[in-house]
């Protein structure tokens, strides 16, 4: 416990520019995530809708095509990308990226991150949103077909706000893996926080001072501790509004194995 807290140990962090160095990775890390995070839940939308219609072919194949991406190891599958992607497609993404975007963030590279990230967690969260979805009690769609609303109609006025409300906690909670998931970029030498750490561990005195690996990455750690809290308060605090603008609380889908369960008793 001394090495950890001896203070000679922590100097590297007010050493030169070694603290920017981090955070300027960290930061290319929670744009990643961003970017990620909205087209996952675009996509996971779309799938969970698709898996969900009357068309036993296209649910069946969407079926297929979740099962597949969700049980893929996500670090086979950046690589995977990355070395099956075109290079045109990289360049495509080159031209075309923003540029209020960071230089690393306009690399090929990233491209390819981005797509197995979606991927992945479009699967994921397709599921939770699944099952978010039919966890409502029938009497409710039953309801509005009543009423003579048109399926879509059902889905956007009186499915979709109860179901997302179910699964805002199961959702964040992927959420917040996505967001730790980004350090497996630097596989692919992305300049992401990992990366910038083995960077300046790998000096033996960086900036004229030593920073040593298990002070390094727990001050990483410690980034994404903060920033995941942050999003889990967010979550709570998203939960409460809505218990109190609506006068009502609903009980939430937890976990993947809940979703599961829950997909499969609708389904029999």
């Amino acid at each position: 416990m001394g090495y950890l807290f001896d203070p000679d140990n922590w100097e590297w962090l007010t050493t030169g520019n070694n603290a920017q160095f981090v955070f300027e990775g960290f930061l290319v890390n929670i744009q990643i995530a961003l970017i990620a995070m909205v087209l996952s839940l675009i996509v996971g939308l779309v799938l969970a809708l698709a898996r969900l219609g009357r068309n036993r072919l296209i649910t069946g194949a969407v079926g297929v095509w979740i099962d597949i991406w969700r049980n893929v190891p996500l670090l086979l599958l950046i690589l995977y990308v990355y070395l099956a992607m075109p290079q045109p497609w990289k360049e495509t993404w080159e031209n075309l990226a923003p540029g209020f975007l960071s230089d690393v963030l306009q690399d090929g590279s990233v491209f390819a991150a981005l797509i197995a990230l979606v991927l992945y967690n479009s699967a994921v969260l397709a599921e939770i949103m699944r099952a978010g979805i039919l966890s409502l009690d029938r009497g409710q769609n039953e309801a509005a077909v009543a009423l003579g609303l048109t399926y879509w109609q059902r889905m956007r006025i009186v499915i979709l706000p109860q179901g997302l409300r179910r699964m805002l906690p199961a959702t964040v909670s992927q959420l917040i893996t996505l967001n730790k998931d980004t350090t497996l970029v630097s596989i692919i030498a992305i300049q992401e926080v990992m990366r910038h750490g083995r960077i300046l561990t790998g000096q033996n005195f960086f900036g004229g001072v030593q920073a040593p690996i298990l002070q390094v990455f727990l001050f990483i750690g410690a980034l994404f501790i903060v920033t995941n809290l942050a999003l889990s308060r967010l979550s709570h605090s998203l939960e409460i509004r809505e218990q109190e603008r609506t006068g009502t609380t609903v009980e939430p889908v937890t976990g993947l194995e809940d979703q599961v369960v829950i997909a499969q008793a609708r389904d029999s």
